[in-house]
């Protein structure tokens, strides 16, 4: 069975799937990208068993045409959304309303996932909004196809600054927290989850394995944090 996840989950999801596939019998493979990616493939055709996505919006999308067993669907984990520099940079910044991150990015431009589509990136221009600072910022935008497109711009030093989820910065030694933009000035970071309307007679098995406390143990392990904490929407 295949899962169709975004791309900030592949580290804890590479490591859970084999564990998984022993406990339910089943060879479960893979797929990562952006979300909006993932949902208009699925909406195109492609073979998901199983939507992870890392916001509420394109499992609406999906939803909405058809593509998902409505029943299944729940809110799996959440995260948090974090400044990022390479881990050799000595710049400091605090997250605040008027934060001077246009001075700090100066000619250079900083990392997001494409704030036009793809979560992290929604999420991120949500944020900087809220602090007043996305329309300095906006021309310096480096805009990557996913979340983790945008991490490895910052640890290869390609750009001074990024904004990631906190667990992508946890799986990249290249880059460092910075800070974190407060909870309250973009929406709650929800990774629902689903199966497909084509889903294959195991997958069932597979989402519950996901929701597992030893699964949940292994989210937590790479700072994913708990849906019950994260107001859902239907």
């Amino acid at each position: 069975m295949l899962i169709f996840a975004a791309a900030s989950l592949q580290t804890v999801l590479d490591g859970l799937m084999p564990v998984i596939g022993r406990e339910t019998g089943t060879d479960i493979a893979a797929s990562y990208a952006a979300s909006s990616a993932l949902a208009r493939q699925i909406e195109n055709g492609a073979p998901a068993d199983l939507f992870i996505s890392a916001d509420l919006d394109w499992m609406d999308y999906v939803a909405a045409r058809g593509l998902i067993q409505s029943s299944t669907r729940t809110n799996l984990v959440g995260n948090e959304l974090v400044l990022i520099a390479p881990a050799g940079s000595s710049t400091q910044l605090t997250i605040r309303p008027g934060l001077p991150l246009a001075a700090a990015i100066g000619s250079r431009r900083i990392a997001l996932a494409d704030p036009d589509a793809v979560p992290a990136g929604k999420y991120a221009k949500a944020a900087l909004t809220s602090l007043g600072v996305w329309n300095a910022i906006a021309p310096r935008v480096a805009a990557a196809e996913n979340v983790r497109a945008a991490l490895v711009l910052v640890s290869r030093g390609e750009t001074p600054f990024g904004i990631v989820y906190r667990t992508d910065a946890a799986a990249d030694p290249g880059v460092r927290v910075v800070d974190t933009l407060p909870a309250g000035t973009h929406p709650p970071i929800v990774y629902p989850v689903a199966l497909t309307s084509r889903a294959s007679a195991r997958a069932a098995a597979v989402l519950t394995a996901l929701q597992t406390p030893a699964a949940m143990a292994a989210f937590a392990r790479e700072g994913f944090s708990p849906a019950r904490d994260i107001s859902m929407r239907r």
